[in-house]
């Protein structure tokens, strides 16, 4: 979403980087640049002027005019402000959700139609249950969207989560006071309410929102944004804001290609963080959201916290030992690599991990072409191998080959290549955990 923001961001930064010292006029003309990118992303008006002033007036104040290398403390000063902009300080940890000492937690969840708010309520479900252990079921209250009720049952199914639901005829607000009571009979955690949206902000939904909210006195009142509608995202979160008074953000459709300028506007003009975001269409594919880690993916300085914890959830320690072992004997083959290799594709889209890189975003992530459908072909060609073959790769030859490739729908020499690459590989691999470097050398004129 923000990568035509974080190009130009990171051009008007890294010219002023390079320059020895920076006069006003210097700083003037970065902010000029701050300020035309921000408004091409969408960003409010208002929302802009008081960023670029801020970011001038802490340059100032900072004393970085006429000193040596002061690029680096500019992009500090930007880092911060972008973070303040979206959400929680820098020295303070994002807002989190209220839990009631007395389950069940209700959680609320309101938006527009259209803005994706069932597929974030059972996202949200998933999250709770895998990241706090929690027992969760969902109330189906938006009886007037044809089949909202069954694409509930579905994706909370799927979600692990247990959703009450009395069909479209009765009153939403009876269906959500009994949801909450029989969550406390069955001993649940959470209560996700999903409520029914509009295509656009009226007073029915309003008047109905309220309702459920006073029957069900929820500990949190989330609002799901689009971040794909823009300013129209903002101009909704006002509204709602002025009726139910939310607590938090929850942005959808963050993996677009809008500009941005919701996700950077909604915090300073609502006074309510983003809470969570939903980087793509699988449940798992939703994650609390870090104003401080995407101001420094979005100035290209990575999100190296993301990465590691992605790499947590889906790495075992006890399969890292077992692939340790094999390794150091030599045991490592083809159907091991294809684990590793399906464990990485688990951790998202090679694009957003390679986003998480310091120094691997904007321009250089732009030019970079990653084709998702080579590892799909790689995987191919290991699975039309046997079971020996893929323990002992050097049988591979010859009309092996050949049968290997018609199998996976590929050629031979793109067989021969996977092989290769994978004699190198392991050789590298078996080298590193003996303690020693590899020959790169070597290894480099092999592969020509």
């Amino acid at each position: 979403m923000f990568d035509s923001l974080a190009e130009k961001l990171q051009a008007t930064l890294g010219d002023v980087r390079r320059r020895g010292t920076l006069t006003e006029a210097d700083i003037d003309g970065a902010m000029r640049e701050i300020r035309l990118a921000l408004l091409e992303a969408d960003v409010n008006f208002k929302v802009v002027k008081g960023f670029t002033s801020d970011v001038k007036e802490r340059c100032l104040g900072a004393d970085v005019v006429g000193k040596l290398n002061p690029g680096q403390q500019v992009v500090k000063i930007v880092a911060d402000e972008l973070t303040n902009l979206m959400g929680a300080p820098p020295t303070r940890a994002s807002a989190g959700l209220s839990f009631s000492p007395r389950p069940p937690t209700v959680i609320l969840m309101a938006g527009l139609q259209g803005s994706g708010k069932t597929t974030a309520t059972a996202k949200l479900a998933r999250y709770l249950r895998e990241e706090h252990s929690s027992s969760v079921a969902l109330a189906a209250c938006d009886v007037y969207r044809p089949a909202a009720v069954d694409q509930l049952v579905k994706v909370g199914a799927q979600a692990g989560a247990a959703v009450y639901e009395q069909g479209t005829e009765r009153d939403p607000v009876e269906i959500a006071a009994w949801a909450l009571e029989r969550a406390r009979e069955e001993g649940k955690d959470v209560l996700i309410v999903d409520t029914s949206g509009r295509l656009h902000v009226d007073e029915a939904l309003m008047a109905e929102l309220v309702s459920i909210r006073d029957a069900v006195k929820p500990h949190n009142v989330l609002l799901v944004v689009d971040a794909m509608t823009g300013q129209d995202a903002v101009n909704v979160a006002e509204q709602f804001a002025a009726a139910v008074q939310f607590d938090g953000v929850v942005m959808s459709k963050l993996d677009g290609d809008a500009r941005g300028g919701a996700a950077l506007s909604v915090k300073a003009v609502t006074g309510k963080p983003i809470m969570f975001a939903s980087t793509g269409e699988k449940l798992d594919q939703f994650e609390r959201f870090h104003p401080d880690r995407m101001a420094q993916r979005i100035l290209g300085m990575g999100d190296v916290m993301s990465l590691i914890e992605t790499a947590e959830r889906q790495f075992d320690e006890t399969q890292a030992a077992e692939l340790e072992r094999k390794l150091r004997r030599n045991e490592f083959g083809l159907d091991d690599f294809l684990d590793q290799l399906k464990t990485i594709r688990r951790m998202g889209p090679l694009t957003n991990l390679l986003g998480m890189i310091p120094g691997f975003a904007g321009a250089q992530l732009k030019n970079l072409k990653v084709d998702e459908r080579e590892l799909d072909r790689i995987q191919a060609i290991i699975l039309s191998m046997t079971a020996e073959e893929r323990s002992r790769p050097e049988l591979i030859k010859g009309s092996r080959r050949l049968r290997i490739a018609r199998g996976s729908g590929t050629n031979v020499q793109q067989v021969n290549q996977l092989v290769k690459q994978f004699g190198q590989m392991r050789k590298m691999m078996r080298g590193m955990s003996r303690g020693k470097m590899p020959d790169v050398g070597a290894l480099l004129r092999q592969a020509r």
